[in-house]
């Protein structure tokens, strides 16, 4: 990984932190404070921010090579971003250089064990976790990916594969889209997926994600690529994407692509407000009406790929 770091420093009204937290990190952010407050993953906090009142954004990109020209575009996509928040752009105040990655840790406080369906426990590394009869634990330390799944979009994904797999549905193949820190991709094969594919964009979440399933000892059943979707040619019965509404719209016939006939979709990191956005995106391929799951500000899809 990296050793430089580019912090910025973004002022923006409490309506906009969480997309532009999302826009970031699209940009290829790998940290997010807000108000001194870490974020666990790759979108909004979990607590309620004031409504009238403006907040400071840090964020954290590996170093370019050309650090000006980067802030020139890093400026152009923020200024793009006026339509996201009515009207009002994020305001680019400061970035810096910082060596010190000490700023990735501090998050760690927040993150404690937790516990999805009946059986599967997520416990971070450094933390001590009881542990009941049938427990299936999965260590995991984020690193500098996205990806802990205390975050609503995580756990929607999480309790919606949990359903599928706990009703006995036979899932050989798994694909997860994104996978961040491989908790999506680990949680499938511990649920059952006899093979896993986690894909990534971004060789920082690959790497993380790698550890990740080599600490649990699931190497055997999880593959980590950075390959884009255009070039995945096999086909999975279930297919995550636990990314941006926009982003789930855009990849959509690579995603339908993926996914064998009779299999599942499951789709999140929308908005509840983006769902028409889905709904419309979607509508033209052979799935069944969607299943949706809410929590707090976000939404999950769940679809089935018509024989």
């Amino acid at each position: 990984m990296t050793e430089n770091w580019i912090e910025i420093e973004v002022k923006i009204p409490a309506e906009g932190v969480d997309l532009v937290c999302a826009c970031l990190n699209d940009l290829g952010c790998g940290g997010v404070v807000v108000e001194e407050k870490d974020l666990d993953t790759f979108v909004p906090p979990s607590y309620e921010l004031e409504a009238d009142r403006d907040y400071h954004i840090k964020a954290y990109f590996p170093e370019p090579e050309n650090v000006e020209c980067w802030r020139v575009e890093l400026e152009g996509h923020l200024q793009a971003m006026v339509s996201l928040v009515q009207g009002k752009s994020p305001v680019l105040l400061e970035t810096r250089k910082v060596k010190d990655e000490a700023w990735a840790e501090n998050w760690k406080q927040h993150f404690h064990s937790f516990r999805v369906g009946q059986h599967l426990v997520f416990k971070p590394t450094w933390e001590e976790s009881r542990v009941e009869p049938g427990d299936i634990i999965i260590n995991i330390d984020p690193g500098m990916a996205f990806g802990t799944g205390t975050h609503p979009t995580t756990r929607l994904c999480l309790e919606s594969l949990d359903r599928i797999l706990a009703d006995g549905i036979s899932a050989a193949r798994v694909l997860d889209v994104g996978t961040g820190s491989g908790i999506l991709a680990m949680a499938a094969a511990a649920l059952g997926a006899q093979t896993v594919l986690g894909c990534d964009v971004d060789e920082t979440a690959c790497e993380v994600a790698r550890r990740n399933v080599a600490l649990n000892g699931l190497t055997d059943r999880i593959r980590i690529s950075g390959r884009p979707l255009s070039e995945i040619d096999e086909q999975s019965d279930i297919v995550l994407a636990n990314i941006l509404a926009e982003e789930n719209v855009r990849l959509a016939p690579e995603l339908i692509r993926c996914l064998k006939k009779g299999g599942w979709l499951i789709l999140s990191g929308i908005l509840i407000e983006k769902e028409a956005l889905i709904e419309k995106g979607f509508s033209s391929f052979p799935l069944t009406s969607a299943t949706i799951s809410r929590l707090e500000d976000w939404a999950c899809f769940t679809f089935r790929k018509k024989d």
